[in-house]
């Protein structure tokens, strides 16, 4: 069984729970543009990517002229839910108990550094990260740069990293960068898609993603 000293977490579906607003939001800016809109599962799937590559996929009609405001309907659209956006029930302590067994701990997401510097902010957890990338920084997922950079900044072996995510995103980049995968059924994708990546293990609760990774770390 493998010990791990860094757990890289993906922010939005697996810390927090965001996923319906960010479904919204893109639907919203397509009906404000008079765009097709996607579906929940369309919109859902391009969850961690980033928001520009997310869009291309999800909105393949959005033109390269229309996207500064698509862009801008869309930060509207999220920003009026944001106040509502909270943690998954269980995840703060869950960080608070990583920490005091002096587990490092990262996030890599799709998010913008101004976003997530925003969300820390509210969230109060800007301290108990090590290091953060966003997607808007280096390569997007699922290319390994973002685990690559983090490795490297916090001084970590590829056999003691685990990536938990809520997307086949995310667990592809652990596999591109040779790192394990923990996949969270509670998110953006489902277990089936999440298993087909080949994690360590998917989980479909926060309960049960603490159970997982407190037996296996170690500093």
């Amino acid at each position: 069984m493998s010990s791990y000293s860094l757990v890289v977490f993906d922010w939005d579906g697996t810390l927090m729970d965001s996923t319906n607003g960010i479904v919204s939001a893109i639907q919203g800016a397509c009906r404000d543009l008079d765009l097709p809109v996607p579906s929940a599962s369309e919109a859902s799937w391009v969850i961690g990517l980033s928001l520009e590559s997310a869009l291309r996929r999800a909105v393949p009609e959005l033109t390269q002229a229309m996207l500064p405001r698509f862009l801008e309907r869309y930060r509207i659209h999220y920003l009026l839910r944001d106040p509502d956006l909270q943690l998954f029930e269980g995840i703060e302590p869950l960080l608070g108990e990583l920490a005091n067994q002096k587990i490092r701990l990262a996030v890599a997401t799709g998010k913008s550094r101004v976003g997530l510097n925003r969300v820390l902010a509210a969230t109060g957890l800007r301290d108990i990260f090590d290091a953060t990338r966003t997607a808007d920084e280096t390569f997007s997922k699922p290319h390994p740069a973002m685990l690559h950079e983090l490795m490297q900044e916090l001084d970590v072996e590829p056999e003691r990293v685990i990536m938990v995510g809520d997307t086949s995103h995310d667990l592809n980049m652990a596999a591109n960068a040779g790192v394990h995968g923990l996949g969270v059924a509670y998110g953006a994708h489902s277990p089936q898609e999440l298993l087909g990546c080949t994690p360590q293990a998917v989980v479909d609760t926060v309960p049960a993603l603490r159970e997982w990774l407190l037996s296996r770390v170690g500093a």
